[in-house]
């Protein structure tokens, strides 16, 4: 297991600039890497913090030392810009980069990829202030975004790894198989197929008035006295050709059975 520093080592200001000054000039191989390992307690710090239980921080210290590594090689001290300001973007980045190629296996948009490191930061300072998780509303507030990204953001996370259909299921009553085995059930559809393609042959041998009384009274759902209004009939009349159309649909039937 790889041992992360814990604290940022102290490093004279006047030595630092003598490393920068032999990695910059001589391409110098052993001040590279002093000056990677003065950092690493930075690229610790960044990889605890996205540490959970998709990724071991053991794996995102490795990652994020690859980034840190890649700052150093990169760096130009004569632009004055400080090194870890220059730092931080470039580890986070190789960690972004982990999670969105190595960990998730559903893509999710840019922005609301983004965002999620923001509202996993948010809650863990919030419940460390509430001595509670934080609610949706209280992120929303806390961050000065809508709820509805909040949500969006919780959704992907619950969503970004799939769960495979061969994986062993998890229960306390569940001894063996796969979630396959658990998973939907009977299309209680399926039951009434064989009743359709019996009706589809048997509707046309009936009239295209019995067939539209059919219609409206079983699809359309309407009582007798609409479909009554709708023809221009009484109700009595309905209910006559109603059981008429049903006798004759069964007598087909039987006949073609």
């Amino acid at each position: 297991m790889t041992r992360a520093p814990a604290t940022l080592p102290l490093i004279e200001p006047s030595r630092e600039r003598a490393l920068w000054g032999r990695l910059t000039r001589e391409r110098d191989p052993v001040a590279k890497e002093e000056l990677v390992r003065a950092y690493l307690p930075l690229a610790a710090r960044m990889a605890r913090r996205y540490a959970g239980i998709s990724e071991p921080f053991d794996d995102l210290f490795q990652v994020a030392s690859l980034g840190l590594l890649n700052a150093v090689e990169r760096f130009d001290p004569a632009r004055g810009t400080p090194f870890i300001g220059f730092a931080k973007p470039t580890v986070l980045g190789e960690i972004k980069r982990h999670f969105r190629d190595k960990v998730w296996t559903v893509r999710v948009p840019r922005s609301v990829h983004d965002l999620i490191g923001r509202v996993d930061k948010a809650a863990e300072e919030l419940a460390t202030r509430l001595h509670r998780p934080p609610s949706v509303a209280e992120l929303s507030r806390f961050l000065r975004i809508g709820p509805a990204e909040v949500l969006e953001v919780m959704e992907a996370k619950e969503n970004r790894r799939p769960l495979s259909l061969d994986a062993p299921p998890t229960g306390e009553n569940i001894d063996d198989g796969f979630v396959a085995e658990f998973s939907g059930g009977e299309d209680p559809g399926y039951d009434l197929t064989e009743d359709r393609m019996l009706l589809a042959g048997v509707l046309p041998a009936l009239s295209s008035r019995e067939r539209k009384i059919l219609k409206l009274r079983f699809v359309e759902e309407m009582p007798q006295s609409q479909i009554a209004a709708q023809l221009g009939c009484s109700q009595m009349h309905v209910s006559r050709l109603l059981r008429a159309a049903l006798a004759r649909l069964r007598t087909v039937a039987r006949e073609r059975e």
